[in-house]
């Protein structure tokens, strides 16, 4: 009977231990599920943070795209080359990085960059503008570079019976168009050709103003003027409406038409604006102003 009762403890011991087993098991088993979820739950999280990282990332990079913004403001002699090959191949080569340029007399534009334009970059028709705006500390003196050469010369509207042959006529013209020597370096550059020949005064009765170099081209061009006086490049760009008589007599000039380039002092863009201005010394970029006119300034 004694080994009947053990044998019936042993067994019920037993069974109690089994069902602790399964229990445990049960508890294990529960355990893995849960750590699985969490697992998996956490991974979720980090796939929706890296989500949302990558969204802020390129929202980012988006924001600082838009931000490398240039504004150039340079001659409007230069705008056809600027707008049609420059500018383009500028911004093809750099991604994100957007120019636009603002054109008008190299005098009008020193002007307004003393007023306040964010301009980044600035490409005048002659140095005595880029110099006054250096002076005033509104250049970055180190990125200076004389970059072009130009000609001023006497143009007639194409077809027109004239008798000029060269500056010196320019007295036989009814009517004559220049520009603002107060504003326009083509202006400027025509005032000292004129004077060094003696017949400046003699001329004024006859004379309009334009208030840039492509005005005075238009004119020209329009026959609403008989002569008048541009650079050759912008001669070049309308080969079928006027006619260039000459080039101005040498020595009625006492420095060349030369061109120069700087950064701003202000500029909010300095790294990407001195990259516009290495990328307009390059042979790329200067034999599109050859091909517009332009010889090197150096």
């Amino acid at each position: 009977m004694r080994r009947w009762m053990g044998f019936a403890a042993a067994v019920m011991a037993a069974g109690v231990l089994a069902g602790c087993g399964a229990e445990k098991a049960a508890e294990t088993a529960v355990a893995t599920v849960a750590a699985a979820d969490t697992a998996a739950a956490e991974e979720d999280a980090g796939a929706k943070q890296k989500a949302v990282g990558g969204e802020e990332a390129a929202q980012a990079e988006g924001e600082s795209q838009e931000a490398a913004e240039l504004l150039v403001a340079a001659a409007a002699s230069l705008k056809n080359v600027y707008e049609e090959e420059l500018i383009p191949l500028f911004q093809e080569q750099n991604p994100g990085v957007i120019v636009k340029g603002v054109y008008d007399s190299s005098g009008k534009l020193q002007t307004q960059i003393e007023e306040g334009l964010e301009a980044d970059v600035f490409m005048s028709a002659a140095n005595k503008q880029m110099d006054a705006l250096n002076e005033k500390g509104l250049i970055a003196s180190d990125t200076m570079v004389d970059l072009l050469e130009n000609k001023i010369v006497l143009i007639v509207p194409s077809g027109s019976e004239t008798a000029l042959t060269g500056f010196e006529d320019i007295a036989k013209a009814e009517s004559i168009a220049l520009g603002d020597p107060a504003f326009v370096p083509a202006g400027q550059y025509s005032e000292e050709a004129l004077k060094s020949l003696g017949i400046w005064d003699e001329i004024q009765d006859r004379v309009s103003f334009g208030t840039n170099v492509t005005e005075v081209l238009a004119q020209v061009a329009a026959a609403s003027a008989g002569a008048g006086i541009v650079y050759a490049t912008d001669a070049a760009s309308m080969p079928e409406d006027v006619t260039v008589i000459a080039e101005a007599p040498e020595g009625s000039l006492k420095k060349k038409v030369i061109y120069p380039v700087a950064v701003t002092a202000n500029s909010a863009h300095p790294a990407e604006a001195e990259a516009f201005v290495g990328f307009l010394q390059t042979e790329e970029a200067m034999a599109a102003f050859a091909a517009y006119g332009f010889a090197p300034g150096n």
